[in-house]
């Protein structure tokens, strides 16, 4: 009944069996994933999976340890790193894959070259009607045969397409090795940061019981009256600095620890270490001018190769498209046989051709599709030189900055050795009684910078290396540097 009494329309079950369906189609929820509504009810509420969703896949964390590391896994050299790294990372599992793809489309390619046979077999059961002073004849013809079709001359499009396909190989080939040394560089420069802030972490040890020394001294010197409060405040202060900095790198050195985790392909929280950088290893400069370095670059910088690969692929293409508005000859042949049930022994059907295909209007489609494919040419090589450009730039850039990463390395080093001096010579006068404890703190801070800046600029020097031999194009995969090096013979002053 509806509100004015009025008795609704009986439904048959067809006509219902339809008003539920269409409702159902209104329904936002008529589609269901697993049990699961398709989508949420409204745009501010989350969609609730279904109670049994298919498990997420979880990676082995055992498994991207191979067995001949495993055991030195608490002590891994600069090597061991980087072998896990190329051996675990997905980039390189996914440039090695699109390496395969692109020569199983050249392959393909390639049989263009070769002619296409085919085997044909029909089987036709026959009935003939019968029909006056004639009866009913029933036949089972089988007709094998064998098909050979071979393009002849198309006037480039085989071989533009041959080569473009030839040249995108060139180019995934070249990107993998790029992405070799991207994760290369990658993990040598998390493994020198994680060593350094290791390195920082001990020297802020250090200065904290050098704080902790210099505290308690204080306090005992006011306790005799021979140092007043603020002497100690300060002492107290320094140490709090102190302590508030170790702290900070102690978080640090978790987060690159994880950092160098995750660029070998391996969990963050998986337990592992490395083998410590001695600070006696000598600094060299690089032998190579950065002209000899530009152009090595130039040569064999593996993503400028692959850039310089795609613009003749394009080009390729185009002679590819321009071919298909040109003639083609053909040349096809069939052989084959024919058995009929009444005369067993079969009869030989040949035949064979050759065609010339000459596309009188190809149409406008055809004139686009070159501009286009010349257009795309024309981009990838833009995109090629300036690359060549960037090249040039990036290993400038980097030979300069290893040239101040040496001098740096050389400074810091009379800089924390005269900070060392200083720190103790104020030390003295303050124990003396000829000191205030303000020199003794200033002294210790700039010891704390000296002992940063040294570590800093050691472990940067290892990592300009590093980014210099990936700029040029030469980084290999032991963990060693392919530079020249030579002893620096710049004279520092006393």
């Amino acid at each position: 009944m509806t509100a004015r009494g009025k008795a609704l329309p009986r439904l048959g079950p067809a006509a219902a069996a339809a008003l539920l369906l269409a409702h159902a189609g209104c329904s936002p929820y008529a589609t269901g994933v697993h049990g699961a509504h398709a989508t949420p009810p409204s745009a501010g509420v989350p969609w609730t999976p279904p109670a049994k969703a298919a498990p997420l896949p979880r990676r082995d964390a055992s498994a991207a340890v191979p067995a001949d590391l495993a055991e030195r896994l608490a002590r891994l050299t600069l090597g061991d790193v980087v072998d896990l790294a190329l051996r675990n990372n997905s980039a390189t599992a996914a440039s090695w894959a699109s390496a395969r793809a692109a020569a199983a489309s050249y392959a393909a390619e390639r049989r263009a070259y070769l002619p296409e046979a085919s085997l044909e077999g029909s089987v036709t059961r026959l009935k003939s009607a019968a029909t006056q002073g004639r009866s009913a004849v029933t036949q089972t013809i089988y007709s094998p045969a064998a098909t050979l079709s071979y393009l002849l001359f198309d006037f480039g499009g085989r071989s533009g397409s041959v080569d473009a396909a030839r040249q995108t190989l060139l180019a995934a080939d070249w990107t993998h090795n790029a992405t070799i040394q991207g994760v290369v560089l990658l993990a040598e420069q998390g493994y020198f940061r994680y060593l350094g802030t290791k390195a920082l972490l001990a020297a802020q040890r250090a200065t904290l019981a050098e704080a902790e020394t210099n505290l308690d001294a204080a306090t005992e010197r006011h306790r005799l009256g021979l140092a007043t409060l603020g002497d100690v405040l300060q002492a107290r202060t320094a140490h709090s600095q102190a302590r508030l900095a170790l702290e900070s790198t102690e978080g640090d050195l978790m987060t690159t620890r994880g950092a160098l985790a995750s660029s070998m392909g391996l969990p963050a929280n998986l337990p592992y270490d490395v083998e410590a950088v001695p600070d006696s290893t000598p600094v060299f400069s690089v032998a190579d001018s950065v002209d000899t370095l530009i152009d090595r670059g130039l040569a064999v910088r593996p993503d400028l190769s692959a850039a310089w690969a795609l613009a003749r692929a394009a080009r390729a293409r185009v002679a590819a498209t321009r071919a298909d508005g040109l003639p083609s000859i053909n040349l096809s042949g069939s052989a084959g046989k024919t058995y009929v049930n009444t005369r067993p022994r079969g009869s030989d059907v040949w035949s064979g051709s050759a065609s010339v295909s000459v596309p009188l209007f190809p149409g406008l489609t055809h004139r686009e599709n070159v501009k286009e494919a010349q257009a795309e040419a024309e981009a990838l090589e833009a995109k090629a030189r300036g690359l060549s450009d960037q090249v040039v730039y990036e290993v400038y850039s980097s030979y300069y900055a290893v040239r101040t990463a040496t001098q740096r390395v050389r400074t810091s080093q009379d800089l924390l050795a005269s900070a060392r001096q200083s720190e103790e010579v104020a030390l003295a006068r303050y124990k003396a009684g000829a000191g205030s404890a303000l020199d003794l703190l200033s002294a210790q801070s700039a010891l704390a910078d000296a002992r940063a800046q040294s570590i800093d600029a050691r472990f940067g020097w290892y990592s300009s290396l590093a980014q210099l031999a990936h700029d040029a194009g030469i980084l290999g995969i032991d963990g060693k540097s392919p530079l020249r090096l030579e002893a620096d013979t710049t004279e520092t002053s006393p």
